[in-house]
């Protein structure tokens, strides 16, 4: 009697699942990654209501809408994948039909799918599934820094380099990138829907782990940490990157966009940093020799009213202390106006008797310009002595006579101010390195190569 019932239970099994099935899956909401495909059945017009749920006749359809992928799993191994929208047959089944396919062979694998089934009692021993994949771009992910994050600040400009600490919050996307990996190492063979908030609590603990060197990514930028939000799209670049070992290759999952809604360092670090800023900007102003002397004039005029209203040691003794603090100073305001003003005469020479240590151009005595430099033959510019020093080639001697308005001559009057050439004026050359003035008979009080001063035992 059981080989009779287990017969008879194989023949009604095997015809029941002769029908083709059709599959589908309605719109998958945001959150919900995997559905399990479902059949249609409506018992008022069809006939085919005793079929098994998990066994998928050959020649099914399955419809794959957008945004969706599919996938039909067999026996616990992937066999058929589709990422395209529309209609999907799927004739690779080992569930044979005599409605579909060759009439002849679809008999005899029906009759050999009978004979197995009597083996197992009447009953397949077979597992088939259609699951649908949600490929759409999940948003809402919320985050939130617990504890403050590590992000270093350089600024070239105030010469800023140092640590603040970081607290941040706002939203994330992501969508799955590969279906197939997200199936075989996240969800695996699931009965029916699988949702995100079963993966939410460690994907945020991972994404706030990678937080700190996506930011160090950024810093390295040259970003600053106020304008974070306005590069969301270099921060989910580079939390793909130091995410990509542990949800994209693992699990098939990638960042699609971030967005911040607050950052914020502590106000012990912004203090800091602004402060380092102020500093720096005011020095960048006062670079410029125009607001130099204007900001020293300020000062001077604040420094006189203060002296006036001196009265520990009365305002005579205070004027003279801020004259004291003037010549000590360097700089007044006039020269500063005129290197301002691209004034040779003035800002450009006490700058260079700064720098060349000459005691006549520091002193801004003397009335002569800087020494012009000489062009050697080699091509050598900006010669200073009386040798290149490039190739050691002695200055060429200049024909003429220079007038002291400095244009050079050669006739008994000079050509730019009509002065007479002078007669039987005396010419001086330095008795310590033998450096000759331009105009021989009008030297300057000191020597611009050594600083030797000019006397009378310099004359020729």
């Amino acid at each position: 009697m059981g080989l009779i019932k287990a017969a008879k239970d194989a023949i009604g099994s095997m015809m029941a699942d002769q029908w083709r099935e059709y599959f589908y899956c309605d719109a998958l909401p945001d959150g919900e990654l995997i559905a399990k495909g479902r059949k249609r059945v409506n018992a008022g017009r069809n006939s085919n209501t005793k079929g098994q749920d998990n066994i998928i006749t050959d020649g099914s359809i399955v419809a794959v809408n957008e945004g969706q992928c599919m996938m039909i799993v067999e026996q616990g191994g992937i066999v058929e994948f589709c990422a395209e929208a529309g209609e999907f047959v799927f004739d690779a089944s080992t569930e044979p039909t005599v409605f579909y396919g060759d009439l002849d062979k679809t008999v005899a694998d029906t009759f050999a799918a009978m004979a197995k089934r009597f083996t197992f009692g009447g009953n397949t021993a077979k597992d088939q599934r259609v699951y649908f994949f949600n490929t759409k771009e999940n948003f809402g992910n919320l985050f939130g820094t617990a504890s403050p994050i590590p992000f270093r600040v350089v600024d070239d400009t105030c010469f800023l380099n140092m640590d603040v600490s970081l607290r941040c919050n706002g939203e994330y996307s992501f969508r799955l990138a590969d279906p197939i990996l997200f199936y075989k190492n996240v969800c695996g063979n699931v009965p029916e829907n699988f949702d995100r908030s079963r993966m939410m609590s460690q994907m945020k603990a991972e994404l706030l782990t990678a937080l700190q060197p996506a930011f160090a990514r950024i810093s390295a930028m040259g970003i600053f940490y106020s304008a974070i939000p306005a590069h969301t799209l270099e921060l989910a670049q580079a939390l793909n990157e130091e995410l990509s070992a542990t949800w994209k290759e693992l699990r098939g999952i990638e960042i699609v966009s971030m967005s911040i809604n607050s950052i914020k360092a502590s106000e012990e670090d912004e203090k800091i940093i602004q402060e380092a800023q102020r500093e720096a900007q005011k020095n960048r102003m006062l670079n410029d020799p125009g607001r130099a002397a204007a900001h020293l004039v300020g000062a001077q005029a604040e420094a006189m009213k203060g002296a006036a209203n001196n009265t520990a040691t009365g305002p005579i003794m205070a004027f003279a202390g801020m004259n004291m603090a003037a010549q000590a100073g360097g700089f007044n305001a006039n020269q500063l106006f005129q290197m301002s003003a691209g004034n040779p005469a003035g800002g450009a020479q006490g700058s260079a008797g700064q720098s060349t240590g000459n005691p006549a151009a520091a002193s801004g005595q003397g009335g002569q310009a800087p020494v012009p430099g000489w062009t050697c033959s080699c091509g050598k510019t900006d010669n200073r002595g009386r040798f290149c020093a490039e190739c050691g080639k002695k200055k060429p001697e200049e024909a003429g006579w220079t007038c002291s308005c400095g244009a050079v001559n050669q006739g008994k009057f000079c050509v730019e101010c009509g002065a007479p050439r002078p007669q039987g004026a005396p010419i001086y050359r330095c008795d310590k390195c033998g450096w000759e003035p331009e105009d021989p008979a009008h030297p300057p009080k000191f020597c611009p190569e050594c600083g030797d001063p000019f006397d009378e035992s310099d004359r020729a």
